[in-house]
């Protein structure tokens, strides 16, 4: 049987079992060994703030518009950041297709199992010399190096980066690599400290933060700055820290309406250039040469070279089965928490 976490309404979890499907072909089976939740958008799924829940997307229109949303409870297999191993290949997978035995990476949600076509394998096998669990951070780093390259850093920089829980955290450090002076900002004293293990020159709380920023620049402000919080609050605060013709990224999930964030003030006044960072595509500038596959390959050879190292950023480890348990912590004492990790065994 295979095992599923699943959303069977907000904040509740279940963990079913479903029977195992046969092998088609060109596919491979993955037996998953980590899963990793992300405390962003993951949980607008399991608190039912998601957008999609509520409202339709139009792809084609690129809009949303009023009606039943696309996405309804029961959510099966929620998740973006798994690692597992081949266990099943097709006889006639193509060329290039990773053996059984090898592990990879890839979406595939939390599932204890998944049948996948071949060639969305092909180049995924988790790099020599990187641990499974590391591995699984592909897909997050990638969220993070997006961000990183839309900022557009040039060797001695400031970017300020806002939030630091897990994609801030790479944030930062992937800024850093870049050659950014980064000064990292989050309330909580805890994550300020990891911001000056992962290459922070500074770790500030909230309060106060634009005009400290500006005070360490000569009254200046930021090159740049990254919001990866998902708070409107955050993102004003972020415009406020920049010089005029400055460059915002925005990088989080933002839910609802934009409270906190007044546009009429430095925004304005400083003709603030305002981005999106969403992984569902990189920077346009950069289209031609970049892809989704190249910024997961690329985060994935700086945990081979040892520059970036995500141990420290897992939290916690806890069984599939008790995954309940797992999202209540993230829901509920998030401070406790960096990445949790769901084990399938």
């Amino acid at each position: 049987m295979e095992v599923v976490v699943q959303f069977s309404a907000p904040r509740r979890v279940e963990v079913i079992s479903r029977e195992i499907a046969p092998l088609p072909a060109g596919h491979v089976r993955v037996r998953t060994r980590y899963s990793g939740i992300s405390a962003g958008t993951e949980l607008t799924a399991y608190r039912g703030t998601n957008p999609y829940l509520t409202r339709i997307w139009d792809p084609q229109r690129r809009l949303f518009t009023e009606g039943a949303g696309g996405l309804e409870y029961p959510v099966a297999g929620w998740g973006y950041s798994e690692v597992g191993q081949v266990v099943e290949v097709a006889a006639d997978a193509p060329a290039g297709t990773p053996g059984t035995g090898t592990y990879v990476w890839g979406i595939w949600g939390h599932r204890s199992e998944a049948v996948l076509p071949a060639e969305r394998l092909v180049g995924h096998e988790v790099p020599a010399g990187v641990d499974p669990m590391a591995a699984s951070f592909a897909r997050v780093g990638a969220i993070a190096l997006n961000a990183v390259l839309a900022t557009d850093i040039h060797l001695g920089e400031t970017v300020a980066v806002f939030g630091q829980g897990v994609l801030g955290l790479l944030t930062t450090r992937l800024a850093v690599l870049n050659g950014a002076t980064v000064v990292a900002v989050d309330a909580l004293p805890t994550r300020r400290e990891s911001a000056l293990a992962f290459g922070a020159d500074a770790a500030l709380a909230p309060d106060g933060a634009a005009e400290e920023i500006r005070n360490r620049t000569g009254g200046i402000g930021a090159d740049a700055a990254i919001d990866i919080s998902g708070s409107y609050r955050a993102l004003h605060e972020a415009v406020r820290s920049v010089t005029v013709g400055g460059r915002v990224v925005a990088s989080g999930f933002y839910q609802g309406e934009g409270v906190g964030l007044r546009l009429g003030e430095e925004f304005h006044h400083n003709r603030v250039q305002l981005v999106c960072s969403q992984i569902g595509g990189v920077p346009p500038h950069l289209a031609p040469r970049w892809s989704q596959d190249r910024l997961q390959q690329v985060f994935l050879a700086q945990l081979a070279a040892k520059t970036v190292d995500v141990g420290p950023l897992v939290s916690h480890v806890v069984p599939a089965e008790r995954a309940a348990e797992a999202y209540d912590l993230l829901d509920q004492r998030p401070a406790e928490a960096l990445q949790v990790m769901l084990e399938f065994r």
